[in-house]
């Protein structure tokens, strides 16, 4: 029996929620009048500069008088605008996950010799060590990937010579065996729930040498590793657009925060996946593709712009869908006139949309960035734009991919930047992250407990 099934069964969590809230409240109003930025957001909703890095700018507006002014969005790795390194990729054709991965790490384009033996160094790291899924992975399995991914990350530290080893050769050797082997962890501990929780057939596959990261997961998670190049360089895009953005989402601060203590990289790698498995983070894409089953379901004619509107609004109106108010895959904390991510992810996507016969969803996904920012400036008063979420899910159900693993992909993908904003906060800052809290509790004196 959990805690929470005996706190229950003996009527204490009501007793003990009710115990709380009688003793504990804030009013968001407070914040307003001492100036907290609450979620270390200025005023004008920008974010808190918090540090440096040479690692990611995401561009979303341009700052005029102080005051945040929209433009349309940009994502920079290393001073290069990923939209540039996408289409070098399909212009080549040629997955650029790894050289995305190296230019994140060390700050430059890899030459083709560089390339080659690092692509070759990541196969080699993809295999678990011996043992670790029968011990780590199947005696333990997880409903949430997520958890179960972030488990196995700590327990790697087991399984290392030297884990507290803070030299730079040591964090970044750690950085690329844990890069090689997340997707591995995935994938396995994806094919244990499904026998253990769903009750289905589990296929544990061997890597297979020469595969690009993208063709290792397709091989590992489809029961006859059959795939397309198309589909694997789809894949690969996502990894692409998905690896940093910047060291403010929160995601990435929590790797930084807690590096920023000198704690060990399996810790902080860990902290990120359980950051990113938040709705608000990276559980949206998710949620999106949740609002697109209740249109799919409410909506009559998917064409019909009018209709389309009408339930938007009430969605926002928490009339409908999960009646949380909110149009999931619209708005961000950075980019206001559009999200470079997601302007990309749809270009690439219309064409495989309609190869496996998901038209309509797709149209509806395009009516809602279509017809999304009026309808929230008009009821919100607030600009939002599409967000890389609103395409990415669909994109993962369009390969065949079950809706478990849309954020460990995301996982996947980012772990080259949590990567690399770690070695910089180790190196680089070299100062423990400690922000203030303002204290509002009330004095009181100690009773002694026969007099309470």
């Amino acid at each position: 029996m959990s805690v929470n099934q005996n706190l229950e069964k003996t009527g204490s969590a009501a007793y003990l929620c009710e115990e709380y809230l009688k003793n504990n409240f804030i009013d968001p109003a407070t914040c307003e009048r001492l100036g907290v930025k609450r979620g270390l957001r200025n005023p004008n909703g920008t974010g808190v500069l918090a540090g440096l890095t040479n690692v990611c700018d995401v561009v979303g507006y341009d700052l005029v008088d102080g005051k945040p002014v929209p433009a349309p969005g940009k994502l920079i790795y290393r001073g290069i605008d990923v939209a540039n390194i996408v289409e070098a990729a399909y212009k080549e054709d040629r997955f650029v996950f790894e050289e995305v991965i190296w230019l994140l790490l060390f700050g430059s384009l890899p030459n083709a010799e560089d390339l080659a033996r690092f692509r070759k160094i990541l196969e080699e790291n993809r295999a678990l060590p011996d043992n670790f899924a029968e011990d780590m992975i199947m005696k333990a399995p997880s409903p949430n990937i997520m958890n179960k991914m972030a488990r196995s990350v700590l327990a790697l530290y087991s399984y290392d010579d030297a884990p507290e080893d803070m030299s730079l050769a040591n964090i970044l050797a750690q950085s690329i065996g844990l890069i090689a082997s997340l997707p591995t962890i995935m994938v396995n501990a994806y094919q244990i729930k499904r026998r253990v929780y769903d009750r289905q057939s589990m296929y544990l596959h061997l890597p297979v040498p020469g595969q690009s990261t993208a063709e290792h997961i397709l091989a590992t998670y489809r029961a006859d590793q059959k795939f397309t190049k198309e589909e694997a360089k789809l894949l690969d895009l996502c990894l692409v657009l998905h690896a940093d953005h910047g060291g403010g989402n929160n995601s990435t601060f929590a790797c930084r925060v807690l590096s920023s203590s000198g704690t060990d990289t399996y810790s902080a790698i860990a902290a990120a996946i359980g950051s990113l498995k938040g709705p608000k983070h990276g559980g949206a894409n998710h949620k999106v593709m949740q609002m697109l089953d209740y249109m799919k379901q409410d909506i009559r004619d998917y064409y019909d712009d009018e209709e389309v509107s009408e339930y938007l609004r009430k969605l926002l109106a928490k009339e409908a869908g999960d009646r949380s108010g909110l149009i999931y895959g619209m708005g961000h904390a950075v980019y206001t006139q559009s999200d470079p991510r997601a302007v990309i992810l749809r270009s690439h996507a219309v064409e495989l949309a309609h190869e496996k016969g998901f038209d309509d969803e797709f149209h509806l996904l395009c009516a809602v960035e279509r017809l999304g920012p009026a309808i929230i400036e008009e009821v919100k008063g607030k600009a939002a734009c599409a967000n890389v979420d609103l395409f990415s899910g669909l994109i993962y159900r369009m390969l065949g991919i079950s809706d478990d693993l849309f954020t460990p992909l995301f996982a996947i993908s980012r772990i080259p930047g949590w990567c690399a904003h770690r070695v910089e906060e180790v190196v680089f800052a070299n100062r423990i992250i400690r922000p203030a809290y303002k204290y509002l509790g009330k004095e009181q004196k100690y009773i002694p407990l026969e007099a309470r």
